[in-house]
């Protein structure tokens, strides 16, 4: 079994560096209407297309995580922050489309966990990840996805670009032995 350590969620001390932009369908207030059952936990926000909008996407589905009850340190939101961290970062880099931010969400559906992110680009990754070679500096993203989630893909976003989407496991965390305790 490999095991992910995964630091501390960062606190992100300053929100308007990048401006993220709540959309009006973005994170439901506790006392609206809804259907009757039981709301799903749902976290929506559109980013800034840069390594830095990528890395405040990943801090901030690790908080939102925290909140929903998987602390940074257990295997949720670990695969959770990897699987954001990839494609955000794909999003970012093969994605972009200048003026064109990203869009990452944020689902609990039943016992799965739900990744997307949305970009400008109608270019849809490969559906079997590409081998790639040991000098390679890159390429190894969606490989990584497909090892950590236990389905993924990609869909055509209507009226432009692509919705790249992973899921994995929503397990409840089985905390593991303290540091303190001998013989664990």
């Amino acid at each position: 079994m490999i095991r992910l350590r995964c630091g501390s969620a960062e606190e992100v001390k300053d929100d308007s560096v990048l401006m993220t932009t709540p959309m009006p369908d973005e994170d439901p207030q506790p006392d609206a209407a809804h259907s009757g059952g039981p709301e799903r936990p749902l976290f929506a926000r559109r980013f800034t297309s840069s390594p830095k909008g990528a890395r405040l996407a990943r801090r901030l589905a690790v908080r939102r995580m925290g909140e929903w009850g998987w602390p940074p340190a257990s295997d949720a939101s670990c695969t959770v922050s990897l699987l954001v961290g990839e494609l955000a970062a794909n999003a970012v880099t093969h994605g972009r489309v200048p003026g064109r931010d990203f869009r990452l969400v944020l689902e609990v559906r039943g016992d799965a966990i739900r990744v997307e992110v949305s970009d400008a680009s109608p270019i849809r990754p490969p559906a079997v990840p590409s081998p790639s070679s040991e000098d390679d500096e890159s390429g190894r993203g969606l490989l990584l996805v497909d090892i950590l989630a236990t389905r993924w893909g990609a869909v055509p976003r209507d009226p432009v670009g692509k919705t790249v989407w992973a899921e994995v496991p929503a397990l409840p965390d089985v905390p593991g032995p303290s540091a303190g305790e001998p013989g664990r």
